[in-house]
């Protein structure tokens, strides 16, 4: 289940862009791969980020993993509600379990990354 209306980095994080702020979360593919989520570690609001550097860490019972923003700018909000409960990101991927949303500095961004049939493609690849 890959939503068509979101753009994916190939890292798996999804962005969804609502006009000059973008939701930030990780794809149902990856928190299975992940599985048990016990921490999710954001950055602050007004802290600025840039388009594929590391944001943030989640961790499962079993290793940790860094995660990377799809866009650059400026997080406005943070989803304060996975601080107690990150297993939100494991149940609701797209909805309960998003990250972050910023401010986007740079829309243009949005065309590097992958639509849900690239998307696709890139996880068929990864298993290949």
């Amino acid at each position: 289940m890959i939503p068509d209306n979101l753009k994916y980095n190939e890292s798996h994080e999804w962005a969804k862009q609502e006009d000059d702020i973008v939701t930030i979360g990780i794809t149902d593919y990856a928190q299975s791969e992940i599985q048990d989520i016990v921490y999710v570690e954001l950055p602050e609001v007004g802290t600025e980020l840039t388009q594929k550097t590391e944001f943030g860490v989640i961790e499962s019972v079993k290793a940790a993993f860094d995660l990377y923003a799809p866009v650059s700018g400026e997080v406005i909000e943070v989803n304060e509600s996975l601080l107690d409960a990150p297993e939100q990101v494991n149940e609701s991927p797209y909805d309960d379990g998003w990250f972050l949303k910023i401010r986007i500095t740079d829309p243009s961004e949005l065309d590097a990354l992958l639509d849900a049939d690239s998307y696709q493609a890139h996880i068929e690849a990864e298993h290949a």
